[in-house]
């Protein structure tokens, strides 16, 4: 299968043209005018697709990036290879979806799948796999044996469902790679559009999401949860991570092997959670984070910092835990 097979891409389109509809502030040489096949992140990218680049935290990852143009801020140009034509805009963000809408223009929303079917039409295709009622299924399907699929859930075109999986009723599967031996439990919607969007003063405006998510062998998902694909890269769940109910997973988050996520935990978009993490309930992580492997959060905590390797945090903003104890004694002495 292509790279980007759960939509339509379009293109390739001429460098200039692309730069009209970004609102590049610089001077275009028209020496540069070749094709672009593709909008990529800064890892993904190869030297027929462009990217991008709105913040320094990335700066390990554009130094490095093999993409043949970048769209970013001139402040950020220094943290480009010198290959890379740089395209400095006033406003990234907003650069970045109308480029991803001239590859993807059908990815700012979620359209209804009009290819999906009643499993009972096509059970011969799924040997080995048991089905509830009232199942919808897409085009391009595949389920490995010994599956379980309950009652009132879809599975949408061309999601990857692995063997010995089970998955609940009212479940909404699109967009995703699902390993063996995963399960999803009732309620959960995986895959669906994150919370992408420029904010406009008169209208906001929709962002583009045409990664996947993917959930790897062993995974369990709990009721009721969101998964949300990814933007340009993929949302990915690891090995034997636990995740219980009614927890939320942004755009672009990737959490590590065997960690545990208790109920009501919400991931902001493009955070990174290393392994045997700990989170307790209530807990809310910030955006574009770094937290190390083996930390525990305590429950109701927000996180808004980096977290290194083998510490445990606290509180609002989170803390130390040796610190957050401090703290409370001091309250209480008062």
């Amino acid at each position: 299968m292509p790279k980007n097979y759960f939509y339509e891409k379009k293109g390739p389109f001429p460098l200039k043209e692309i730069i009209k509809a970004i609102g590049f502030i610089g001077n275009f040489d028209n020496e540069n005018n070749f094709e672009i096949y593709g909008f990529e992140s800064l890892s993904n990218a190869n030297e027929n697709d462009m990217t991008f680049l709105n913040s320094s935290k990335y700066k390990n990852l554009s130094l490095k990036t093999k993409a043949a143009a970048c769209i970013t801020s001139p402040n950020l140009s220094k943290f480009l290879p010198e290959k890379c034509i740089k395209l400095d805009v006033k406003n990234v963000l907003f650069a970045v979806t109308q480029t991803s809408k001239m590859f993807y223009p059908d990815a700012d929303i979620d359209l209804l799948d009009e290819t999906l079917q009643d499993c009972s039409k096509l059970k011969n295709l799924y040997p080995g796999v048991k089905f509830g009622k009232n199942i919808l299924i897409g085009n391009n399907v595949k389920i490995g044996k010994n599956s379980h699929i309950g009652s009132n859930s879809i599975i949408e075109s061309n999601v990857i469902l692995g063997e010995n999986c089970l998955i609940g009723s009212f479940v909404t599967i699109r967009n995703s790679l699902i390993f063996n031996n995963v399960y999803i439990q009732d309620g959960c919607k995986i895959g669906v559009k994150g919370f992408g969007f420029i904010p406009n003063k008169n209208k906001n405006i929709r962002t583009p999401h045409v990664g996947k998510v993917v959930l790897e062998e062993g995974v369990e998902i709990g009721a009721n949860s969101t998964i949300d694909r990814g933007s340009l890269a993929d949302t990915v769940i690891g090995k034997n991570t636990f995740i219980d109910n009614q927890v939320h997973v942004a755009h672009n988050v990737q959490i590590g092997k065997n960690c545990m996520i208790a109920g009501q935990v919400g991931f902001a978009g493009s955070t990174k959670v290393g392994d045997n993490v700990v989170i307790g309930g209530q807990a809310g992580i910030s955006g574009h984070l770094k937290i190390g492997n083996n930390v525990k959060i305590g429950g109701g905590s927000g996180v808004i910092n980096d977290i290194p390797d083998n510490h445990q945090v606290m509180g609002y903003p989170a803390v130390s835990l040796k610190d957050f104890v401090k703290q409370k004694k001091k309250i209480n002495e008062k």
